[in-house]
């Protein structure tokens, strides 16, 4: 008896020390990787290539998101709630990596998502209210089914206006019991907008590489805006609303966020398509999906022949001149000019046309 009790706990400290050991292996890993890749602002075509030339793993890029998190949300409140499996998930996505196998763009990606799309994990699911906290849902969102199939790592949820704001017409934006108020890291005088804000405040901070966020009226663009990210809103039945805390079937939807174009449409290509739970809009809507994927529709030459109308007043009009603002919106305007007007000459005029513009 006395025998069997030593190998016993022989065997428990062998595994302790291992995995100390382990531990400290990826610490180092860690140290040495955030020296040799900038996570910062990285698109997900940067992550990708990382990964493929062995630079950076997933359990790293989730790592370094978890202290993100752990530094900023106490003064943003964008994250309400970290998934616990996230690393396991990450190394998880990490075994299956090899050069012989082809991958979603998405795979070992961490996604956050909003607060009132389920999630059958450990996670909760409550709207920012604390009326669910603690309620089992019974099935994955369809758009969570999506990303997990594509090997995403779901990181968290993010923090949301409670009930989408219909819980009071006078509550503040961003504002949840569970969550607190979420702040725009840009300026804390401004609204973090919009009851997608902890979607659009992780992304613009870099507590997360891409989120799930919800539509009503504005709740994607509105603070993907004001954080100066990318939201998409798909028309109703691009994505599936199957998961999703109810509140409007004609006006609802769910779509990405992210730091690029480039970065929203691989999460949107992802998530679009059929949902037998949601089969009348999602069937309806699958006939305007391109075949490629909406990432098809990403050209450099996009502005060729385009007229683009801008509503200057009152919306650009209102800034005073040589303001930040007017400077800004100005400069994405000349640009816009100088791309529709180069592509439309021939190469060997685009020299000088790029000499004009400087």
């Amino acid at each position: 008896m006395a025998s069997a009790i030593n190998v016993f706990l022989l065997m428990l400290l062998t595994l302790a020390v291992c995995k100390h050991s382990w531990r400290r292996r990826m610490e180092t890993s860690s140290f040495l990787v955030k020296a040799s890749f900038r996570f910062e602002e990285a698109t997900i075509s940067d992550i990708q290539a990382a990964f493929k030339a062995g630079r950076l793993t997933s359990y790293q890029l989730v790592q370094y998101y978890l202290d993100q998190i752990n530094t900023h949300n106490p003064h943003l409140n964008a994250v309400i709630e970290i998934n616990p499996d996230a690393l396991h998930d990450a190394a998880k996505s990490d075994l299956q990596r090899n050069p012989y196998t082809h991958l979603s763009p998405l795979h070992g990606i961490p996604v956050l998502v909003k607060d009132n799309i389920n999630t059958r994990d450990k996670l909760n699911t409550t709207s920012g209210s604390f009326a669910l906290l603690g309620s089992v849902v019974p099935r994955d969102a369809g758009v969570i089914r999506r990303l997990r199939i594509a090997g995403a790592v779901i990181l968290g949820k993010a923090s949301m206006s409670e009930w989408d704001n219909f819980r009071s017409p006078h509550s503040p934006q961003g504002w949840s019991p569970r969550g607190g108020q979420g702040r725009n890291p840009y300026s804390k005088t401004t609204s973090p907008c919009g009851t997608s804000s902890g979607c659009a405040i992780a992304v613009a901070a870099n507590l997360a590489a891409v989120s799930l966020a919800t539509d009503l009226v504005g709740a994607i663009t509105c603070p993907a805006v004001v954080n100066s990210i990318v939201g998409i809103k798909p028309t109703v039945g691009l994505t599936g609303r199957s998961g999703m805390v109810p509140i409007s079937p004609s006006l609802q939807t769910i779509g990405p966020m992210g730091r690029t174009v480039a970065d929203a449409v691989a999460l949107l290509d992802v998530i679009v398509g059929f949902d037998p739970l949601d089969a009348e809009a999602t069937k309806a809507a699958e006939r305007f999906i391109p075949k490629g994927g909406f990432r098809e529709c990403l050209k450099e030459d996009g502005l060729k022949g385009k007229r683009i109308g801008i509503l200057r007043h009152p919306y650009f009009d209102g800034y005073p001149v040589g303001s930040v603002e007017a400077d800004t919106f100005d400069a994405h305007f000349r640009t816009m000019r100088i791309q529709a007007f180069t592509q439309c000459l021939p190469q060997r005029s685009r020299v000088l046309a790029s000499a004009i513009s400087r």
